[in-house]
């Protein structure tokens, strides 16, 4: 079952994500996609995830589909313009990639060429409104395309915010890009489920599915950075204590990571597994949650 179906057929829903490496050498993803076929609904491929240049998600959905998966194409407003953008979703389509997640992406001051010009020309809210334009026929001119794409848009939203406006903010910006037409939404890491079933009480009414996020931690020292340098991330301090003192800290992170997703299956229609770098520890993450 595809992504699109899974979704829309209230199966609890499960999507990894693959990061592209720099270079040409494709083996690991190749090996990636090899553990994740027959056990996840969909594969995130990260656009230039960071700011750091890698391959690029485009082509890596290609070989996702040549592999017999379902890849959702991530694109980022930073690095290109509106033409480049849509040049791109044609691309995607006449490629066969049916799903497209929409959003704004880091600054390229946080990666590994600063000193690189941002693009920004759309945001991932106009982005939303042009990819379901192009649905129905139109460029974002408002030019007939001689053949209109059919893609699964998404988008993201944080869920958990240290103050309150933030998180009527987020409920306001997840309400714009439902009224462009995002069918679906991927949320930043959750590890707090009382904060995440607060917000989905609220965004429940919006009818739209939402993938709760997951992180597997790997380290105390992780957990600590992401809750200081990561926006919308937050660790709470007993997941922290629980890590220092195990003592297999990388196999009681996916332990955690397993129990996230065993507590927010009533909560939501799916998650959405980032496992930087621990990719071919997924099937390991859904065995522990019982979803294998």
């Amino acid at each position: 079952m595809a992504f699109k179906e899974a979704l829309q057929s209230g199966k609890f829903t499960v999507t990894a994500e693959v990061g592209p490496l720099k270079g040409t050498d494709t083996t690991e993803v190749l090996e990636v996609a090899e553990l994740l076929r027959g056990k996840v609904d969909g594969v995130n491929v990260t656009d230039q995830q960071s700011a750091v240049m890698r391959l690029g998600s485009l082509v890596t959905c290609h070989l996702l589909i040549q592999k017999g998966l379902d890849p959702i194409f991530q694109m980022t407003c930073r690095d290109r313009n509106r033409i480049a953008l849509q040049s791109d979703l044609l691309n995607a389509h006449v490629l066969g990639i049916k799903n497209v997640l929409a959003i704004t992406g880091d600054y390229p001051t946080l990666g590994d060429h600063p000193d690189a010009k941002a693009v920004y020309d759309i945001d991932s809210v106009q982005l939303v409104w042009t990819i379901n334009r192009m649905n129905q026929g139109y460029d974002l001119a408002g030019n007939e395309l001689q053949g209109k794409t059919d893609f699964f848009v998404g988008a993201v939203v944080t869920p958990i915010t240290d103050t309150e406006a933030a998180f009527e903010l987020q409920l306001i910006k997840m309400e714009k890009k439902i009224e462009a037409g995002a069918r679906f939404f991927q949320t930043q890491a959750v590890y707090d489920v009382d904060a995440f079933a607060r917000f989905m009480k609220r965004a429940e009414g919006f009818g739209v599915p939402i993938l709760a996020g997951i992180i597997p931690l790997k380290s105390v020292g992780m957990a600590r950075y992401m809750n200081k340098n990561v926006a919308g991330v937050f660790v709470p301090e007993h997941l922290i204590e629980e890590m220092s003192k195990a003592e297999d800290k990388a196999q009681r992170g996916l332990e955690i990571a397993a129990r996230l997703i065993k507590d927010l299956k009533d909560l939501c229609q799916g998650v959405h597994i980032m496992a930087i770098g621990w990719e071919k520890k997924v099937p390991e993450i859904l065995e522990l949650a019982g979803l294998a």
